[in-house]
């Protein structure tokens, strides 16, 4: 199912077939760095169940294949996650990884800008949020350029450092969601 497109990029839901295009962002050491590490392909089988679920049988919204128009290749995944308790209240994050050789062409930030206006504009939330790894400079950059700006520290039980919260409220609405 197509969510929203851009001049370059469509994004829609994965497809079970979409596994081996994750294999590389998943399966590399890079992309990997700041999140938990290569995985295998059984867990990027599951990890892409867990998807269609979440659009499913959850949120009605979840991660979404970032796909270029020209080639059609998936590129990674650009989206939003519905996290119970980040720092003491319920978040959704828009979060996104893409594989290296789409790294430095405004992709992740042309991807993360359109899931922002979805969830704005479609959805109706009032606020989002980014997780990231303190050391992921160009993850900071691209949540900047959506208008996010670095609210806290918060730690995670599975993590030994902390992340740090980047959000945003909807340029026009002042409650949150």
């Amino acid at each position: 199912m197509l969510i929203t497109e851009t001049d370059r990029l469509i994004l829609r839901h994965f497809h079970i077939v979409d596994v081996e295009a994750m294999m590389q962002v998943f399966g590399d050491e890079e992309v990997m760095r700041y999140g938990p590490g290569v995985q295998t392909r059984e867990w990027v089988a599951k990890w892409v169940r867990g998807c269609l679920e979440d659009y499913h049988a959850k949120w009605g919204f979840g991660l979404w294949a970032v796909v270029a128009k020209r080639s059609r290749d998936v590129m990674g995944f650009c989206g939003l996650s519905r996290f119970p308790d980040v720092g003491g209240q319920a978040e959704t994050e828009v979060g996104y990884r893409l594989g290296r050789a789409h790294w430095g062409k405004g992709f992740a930030t042309e991807a993360a800008l359109a899931v922002r206006d979805y969830a704005f504009d479609s959805l109706g939330l009032n606020r989002l949020i980014s997780i990231i790894d303190p050391q992921n400079r160009r993850s900071i950059r691209v949540a900047t350029k959506l208008g996010m700006q670095y609210e806290k520290d918060v730690m995670f039980a599975d993590y030994d450092h902390p992340d740090q919260v980047y959000s945003m409220v909807h340029p026009t609405r002042e409650s949150s969601s």
